[in-house]
């Protein structure tokens, strides 16, 4: 063997190794891409899993969320209709207790309208202290009764308070203005009561005196007697200096005069 043919020998073996190893290092390549590849689509499906596995606990607690929404639906139900129930019930009674009230009404009516004229004929017969307005009052009031719009229950609590009204005055003293018929007259006049023992009148002008009572009824009197008038006099400036209680020398009406 010559030595060209040695050195082509050796250049065609180093030409062949150099081929083996180019397809080696392709080889080894190819692996290494599938191996990223295989990495790349593990993540993505892993990701997958994740958003999987996210919608399913989402889902999961929007159902429990309606489970809990129907529960308290069902319970609000269930509720509303104890209430209907209760409600019914309670009409079912209270038109019961109206029924019973109105024949209670029916026979307190008359009980209500008797003891009013009781009191009525007492207030006209008495001590001549705003008498047409008390009487007012209680004729307005008997019209409530008799025209039904005043139920006969709440009635009986108007006429207590005229009664009650009425006790007050036989221990209330005090100054009050009056119209009052003197003689032929009907004038304006301060009046002062004694409770509903006596009632003292002074007038505009100057004229003082009291109630009488006659066997026509009441009327008032001026009084004459100086000293009379000055003990009336006295007693209405211990009134209007709100002195209420003492000793008070006052003239005493009796029929057909003062004494």
């Amino acid at each position: 063997m010559t030595r060209p043919f040695a050195l082509g020998l050796q250049l065609a073996k180093l030409t062949l190794g150099v081929a083996l190893c180019g397809t080696t290092a392709a080889y080894a390549a190819e692996p290494d891409a599938l191996a990223q590849r295989l990495i790349r689509l593990r993540a993505e499906v892993e990701q997958l899993n994740g958003d999987l596995t996210l919608l399913r606990d989402e889902q999961r607690t929007t159902l429990s969320a309606l489970n809990a929404q129907k529960a308290e639906l069902s319970a609000s139900v269930e509720r509303q209709q104890l209430a209907a129930r209760e409600l019914r019930e309670k009409l079912t009674t209270k038109r019961a207790e109206q029924a019973d009230a109105g024949l209670a009404g029916d026979s307190l009516k008359p009980q209500v309208l008797a003891a009013l004229a009781v009191l009525r004929t007492q207030v006209a017969a008495g001590l001549p202290f705003k008498v047409d307005e008390r009487l007012g009052e209680m004729d307005a009031f008997q019209v409530q009764v008799e025209n039904g719009t005043l139920p006969p229950q709440r009635a009986v609590n108007r006429l207590w308070a005229f009664f009650e009204d009425e006790f007050r005055m036989t221990h209330e003293n005090g100054v009050y203005s009056q119209t009052i018929a003197l003689g032929e007259e009907r004038v304006l006049a301060e009046v002062a009561k004694v409770g509903t023992m006596a009632l003292y009148f002074n007038t505009q002008d100057g004229r003082v005196g009291q109630a009488v009572r006659g066997g026509d009824g009441w009327r008032f009197v001026v009084v004459e007697d100086k000293d009379d008038a000055a003990r009336i006099a006295a007693y209405y400036d211990a009134l209007r200096k709100q002195i209420r209680q003492g000793w008070f020398e006052l003239p005493v009406a009796v029929a057909g005069g003062v004494r």
